[in-house]
């Protein structure tokens, strides 16, 4: 099916939407709303059928690995045993609103995509994993159609690792939303020791799409390698907006589009807390993997934090790390000992600590901690420090001084 192609459902015909408006395009979040700007859910057509579909899409997942969505699925189908498909919208990430404003403005796109995914593969259970200011908005959803009444819906930990996969499974099975190690993979044995498929909120909604409208529709915006559209979180000081735009579009443009002035931005931390610092003269950057790879950057989970002229990039970045620090799960020695080195070590470059050695120590605490954790929250935090350490490498030499440039100007 082709954007311009039409379906006919309920005596009318349902036009799939032609801008980038796609996740957001229905008027409200009522049911009657969703069916009557998407349609109702497509019949079943197999597991093979919608992994096939999916890999033609070139939908990569949008809670931050960018992980193809049709191996993931291929993985827990593959499995040969009745498993579990999970919705994450925990959200852990402080900066981001894009999945809490998905699942206000279009819950039903979120649960269409995981009865679609939990019909086709046939799973036992299907679970919805949320904070708590949106489980009120899910639940009138699931309130509206009668095929929710199996989804189980669940309060996540406020913690920023209580969004990775295996935290969400540990979340739900023990109460405990913390990260495990990657032995075995979910899909093998995830929750009760079924293979377990978790699934950003996004995601699912655009799985709902591409298996309404078909994979040429979705590809027919975006890049090559990032096709269809993304929910960015663009975050100025206390203000956050969210914007939906084809995958590649400019830096430039989607932080004009969320309300900050391109002019005015001396670096954005792209990708969140766990991203990569990309300085205002890339900002004509394109929001893909291959426009951003230069930079070691990367679309992630699609936040993009404005660093303002005249703010201290350093200053920031050792804010960030002491957080990232303290929200560790502390299990294992990368975390408990590796981090609150590194955020010691940033926090003297961030208060002009005359050590001209400490960049030499940060490279050198971010190797040992890579690579070697239970989870990824390590690996994430070296990624963001040593991005800082080349984006401000001016300012490095400042501080060794004593000085900030940015601070006075």
């Amino acid at each position: 099916m082709t954007m311009v192609d039409a379906h006919v459902q309920g005596g009318h015909a349902i036009t799939p939407p032609t801008g980038t408006a796609r996740l957001l395009a229905a008027d409200d979040p009522a049911h009657a709303a969703h069916l009557a700007r998407f349609g109702a859910l497509p019949g079943r057509r197999g597991a093979d059928a919608v992994i096939a579909e999916l890999e033609r899409a070139g939908l990569a997942g949008r809670g931050g690995a960018a992980f193809p969505t049709w191996r993931k699925l291929a993985a827990a189908a593959q499995s040969g045993r009745s498993g579990v498909i999970i919705a994450n919208g925990s959200e852990g990430e402080p900066l981001s609103a894009k999945d809490s404003t998905l699942l206000h403005r279009s819950p039903h796109l979120v649960l269409d995509g995981l009865l679609l995914v939990a019909a086709e593969l046939g799973a036992a259970e299907a679970h919805l994993v949320t904070t708590s200011a949106q489980l009120a908005p899910i639940r009138r959803a699931m309130d509206q159609r009668a095929d929710a009444g199996g989804i189980r819906l669940h309060e996540t930990h406020d913690r920023f690792v209580a969004g990775e996969a295996s935290a969400v499974v540990n979340g739900i099975e023990r109460g405990r939303a913390i990260p495990r190690d990657h032995v075995v993979r979910l899909t093998a044995s995830g929750l009760g020791r079924r293979p377990t498929l978790v699934l950003n909120v996004e995601t699912l909604a655009h799985i709902a799409l591409v298996l309404r409208f078909g994979a040429d529709w979705f590809r027919s915006i975006g890049s090559s390698d990032d096709p269809g559209t993304r929910l960015f979180t663009v975050v100025r000081g206390g203000e956050r907006a969210v914007v939906e735009a084809a995958g590649g579009t400019l830096l430039s443009a989607v932080l004009r589009a969320g309300g900050a002035d391109p002019a005015r931005v001396r670096a954005v931390l792209v990708g969140g807390f766990h991203g990569a610092w990309v300085t205002g003269d890339a900002i004509d950057a394109p929001m893909s993997p291959a426009g951003l790879a230069p930079f070691g950057a990367s679309p992630g989970a699609g936040i993009l934090m404005v660093l303002p002229r005249g703010e201290c990039g350093l200053a920031r970045t050792a804010q960030i790390t002491a957080y990232l620090a303290e929200q560790s799960a502390g299990q294992c020695g990368p975390c408990a000992n590796g981090l609150p080195e590194i955020a010691e070590a940033m926090g003297r470059v961030g208060r002009r600590d005359r050590n001209s050695s400490l960049p030499r120590q940060l490279r050198e605490l971010t190797a040992l901690v890579t690579g070697r954790g239970a989870c990824h929250h390590p690996d994430g935090t070296a990624r963001m420090v040593l991005s800082a350490l080349d984006a401000f490498d001016h300012d490095l030499r400042a501080h060794a001084r004593g000085l900030c440039q940015e601070a006075a100007a």
